[in-house]
């Protein structure tokens, strides 16, 4: 098996994680993943129910969109992926999924504040929240909306921070590598429904102390982490 044939492999099997992990209703929803060197993306097709995907039919496009494998349509939301995966080299796979309580958030207009520290353990702040598009954006729109998140991280780590909300839209995470980014979009998915949660029982809910978010995100992530065997 060659590398490209691995890598629609893996692509495959974490998009059947998104429903697996009951991230995705219908087909509302995709996973992609980058082989840096070469400079290709690997995305699941449009429109394709999970279940029945198979490696043969994950699309391969450059970083400029043209196709390089498969015969299907990709996700109409490659894009936007496209789009991230210029803007920010560290990234190695994508999701995005209509999850749902992300997706209310989302919809509501509201960032996910940081409440407590399993939030923290895997976004260091609040889950940040991109501007609505205009309508002058309306014909790139899918290229638009990762202009959108690239606009929102300005002065944001895609690394300390690896996902965002889509007003009115739906969130995307990512992550150093595609099953990286699929934990990310569980996490989100969780800790959406948490403080979703804990705003009902406390409305006026303050985020988390500074210095135990501070904390909790460095001793799993931070150079000196030593949460875990690695």
């Amino acid at each position: 098996m060659n590398k490209l044939d691995q890598l629609c492999e893996v692509v495959c099997d974490n998009n059947a994680m998104l429903a697996i992990n009951g991230l995705v209703t219908l087909t509302w929803g995709n996973a992609s993943a980058i082989d840096r060197r070469a400079g290709l993306v690997a995305i699941k097709p449009s429109g394709i129910e999970y279940e029945d995907l198979t490696p043969e039919q994950i699309v391969v496009v450059d970083l400029a969109g043209k196709p390089v494998r498969g015969k299907l349509r990709p996700s109409t939301d490659t894009p936007t992926h496209l789009a991230l995966y210029n803007a920010f080299e560290s990234l190695g796979g994508i999701v995005h999924a209509h999850s749902t309580y992300a997706t209310m958030f989302a919809q509501a207009r509201i960032e996910i504040p940081c409440l407590g520290t399993t939030h923290a353990d895997h976004f260091a702040g609040a889950v940040p929240l991109t501007r609505q598009l205009r309508p002058e954006e309306m014909d790139a729109y899918e290229q638009n909306t990762g202009r959108v998140i690239v606009e929102r991280f300005e002065g944001l780590d895609p690394v300390r921070i690896p996902g965002v909300l889509v007003a009115g839209h739906a969130p995307f995470t990512w992550g150093p590598t595609i099953a990286k980014a699929v934990e990310n979009a569980v996490a989100l998915e969780e800790i959406a429904r948490m403080a979703h949660g804990t705003l009902q029982l406390r409305p006026e809910a303050s985020a988390l102390e500074s210095h135990v978010l501070d904390k909790h995100h460095e001793r799993k992530h931070g150079a000196k982490r030593y949460y875990g065997q690695a």
